[in-house]
């Protein structure tokens, strides 16, 4: 800004803006972000604003703009819905309802059995059958997943994170009966074990050993499957469990940094692995913020990989999946989550998101009907051919306030990154209870705000109604439990047992030891060791993690 300019603005807040304000006063004594940010009534250009450093242009460091040259006027979004519910049968023909209606790849939701590392029959698994996700407790569970389906021809996400490795060894011998090659396969598992640690807390091993295996995906997929990204660095669950944006951006960069250094420290090198890593973010109510959020991950990612000797350009970008927020979602008046989510998938496609998943209205009562899922895959459809979004690069970049909003998360993320440093890294603050202090004490701010009104959700403290919601919602298949169990018990009593014995043998010998585990894992599952049975091997030599108190 010049010297002019900046006179004139000052002239502005002090004689027009302010006889305004004097006039007739604004509506709210604080406008503020999500987040809780404050926002001031304008933004101007920033004298110290230099281009080529923060901006440059798309598909070039920073990669502010984005980390393809032509973004979407190349190629839209994978449009990826999350979806899993009851039995491997009735997932199959939701995935296939999906394709059939435009989506263009898969993301596979699981249960908590199944996230945990327990068999769907497992004492400790009674009344979570399928009632958040998909219950995959073997490799004929998988099969049946994906029957119909070509594996080679379709991407596929699966989040899971503590048995992230068994799960994938099931999805590649699937794949393989299907008569696919593992390096034909593309998709990426979550397997992001810090943020369970942090926020989720569907963890099973100690962060030590759970890092053991994280590195193991990605060396056996840098080697074995090239075009899979074998992590996916999540955001999503952190904002999820109350976070700030700022505090979603700091805590999932650094944990990204954290599986850097631990696959440096192996040996691996950093371009033979970072190009397959990726990351997961969420989109909140806030419009620019989240937009702002997303352009300064890409250039925080692109600098700090740079400083660790990333050569190749792919090593630099980070690409992203986005979810809308569930947690944004109301029980009241569940059609209002309609639009609560187009503006949240239109955040991420102005962000520049390469894959993107569009809540359902009906999700704070239920996992989603047909009918809703079905408008949740028409919004974003409706953004790519209709908005005019996807039409040039990096729409908003140059406005003053998403400009300086960028600059704010960036240089708040750095100061988060500091204090984790001064903790001794991120177990250790883990261990200390530091991120999960930091997000309580977000999630009760923003509570505060609503319960004393600064904060207005419609429908839930604003525009309130007494009618209650009337719309469909998802039923399962009563049966689908008992068709389950019958199907593990046939498993165990058809398979051989001497192949299955020497599989599990051989598998908690490198568990032991330092060789790889990944083809270890594999010949485990094609010999029909079922998920629990897996999980138990590393039970045993490993150990299950149990959060200390922090109070």
């Amino acid at each position: 800004m010049s010297e002019k300019e900046a006179r004139e603005r000052r002239r502005w807040e002090t004689e027009t803006y302010k006889r305004a304000c004097a006039q007739s006063q604004e509506r709210k004594k604080r406008f503020m972000t999500t987040s809780s940010v404050d926002v001031g009534a304008l933004y101007t250009p920033d004298e110290k604003f230099d281009y080529l450093s923060k901006l440059g242009f798309p598909g070039e460091f920073p990669y502010t703009r984005g980390v393809h040259p032509t973004m979407y006027r190349g190629r839209l979004w994978t449009m990826r819905q999350f979806s899993g519910f009851g039995t491997a049968e009735e997932t199959n023909r939701r995935y296939k309802y999906l394709l059939e209606h435009g989506e263009t790849g898969l993301s596979v939701a699981f249960d908590y059995p199944t996230l945990y590392g327990h068999d769907s029959d497992d004492p400790r698994a009674v009344g979570e059958f399928g009632k958040c996700g998909v219950a995959i407790s073997s490799l004929r569970d998988m099969g049946i997943l994906f029957g119909g389906i070509s594996m080679k021809g379709v991407s596929t996400s699966m989040t899971i994170n503590g048995p992230a490795a068994i799960v994938w060894g099931f999805y590649l011998a699937a794949a393989e009966k299907q008569g696919a090659k593992l390096s034909q396969l593309r998709g990426t598992i979550q397997n992001d074990i810090l943020k369970e640690y942090i926020a989720q807390k569907s963890y099973i091993f100690p962060p030590h050993p759970s890092m053991r295996l994280i590195v193991d995906t990605f060396e056996f997929g840098s080697r074995s499957v090239p075009q899979w990204n074998t992590i996916s660095i999540s955001g999503y669950h952190i904002r999820e469990a109350g976070s700030t944006a700022v505090q979603e951006l700091a805590f999932t960069v650094g944990d990204g940094l954290a599986y850097v250094d631990a696959a440096m420290e192996r040996g691996l090198r950093i371009d033979d692995f970072a190009p397959r890593l990726s990351f997961f973010f969420n989109a909140h109510n806030d419009l620019f913020e989240e937009i702002a959020k997303y352009r300064a991950a890409r250039r925080i990612w692109a600098k700090e990989m740079k400083s660790r000797g990333a050569k190749s350009p792919r090593s630099l970008l980070l690409r992203f999946h986005t979810q809308t927020a569930g947690c944004s979602l109301t029980a009241q008046q569940p059609e209002n989550n309609i639009v609560r989510t187009t503006i949240q998938a239109l955040a991420a496609v102005l962000g520049g998101t390469q894959s993107l998943h569009t809540n359902s209205m009906d999700e704070a009562l239920a996992l989603p009907s047909e009918k809703a899922v079905k408008i949740a895959l028409r919004t974003q459809q409706i953004i790519a051919h209709e908005s005019g979004a996807a039409n040039t690069i990096d729409p908003l970049g140059g406005s003053y306030y998403v400009e300086w909003m960028t600059d704010y998360m960036e240089e708040q993320a750095y100061k988060y990154f500091d204090r984790v440093a001064a903790l001794g890294g991120v177990i250790p603050a883990i261990e200390k209870g530091f991120f999960q202090q930091e997000i309580a004490n977000a999630a009760y701010q923003y509570q505060k705000e609503i319960e004393s009104g600064e904060r207005q959700v419609i429908g839930v403290n604003a525009h309130c109604e007494k009618d209650k919601p009337d719309i469909p919602l998802l039923k399962m298949d009563p049966r689908g439990e008992a068709r389950q169990f019958a199907r593990l018990k046939k498993i165990r009593r058809e398979r051989d047992k001497a192949k299955w014995t020497k599989a599990l043998a051989d598998l908690e010998k490198a568990a032991e030891g330092e060789k790889n585990v990944m083809p270890l894992i594999l010949d485990a599952v094609k010999a029909d060791a079922t998920l629990g049975e897996v999980c138990d091997v590393f039970r045993k030599v490993y150990g299950e993690y149990r959060e200390p108190s922090l109070y």
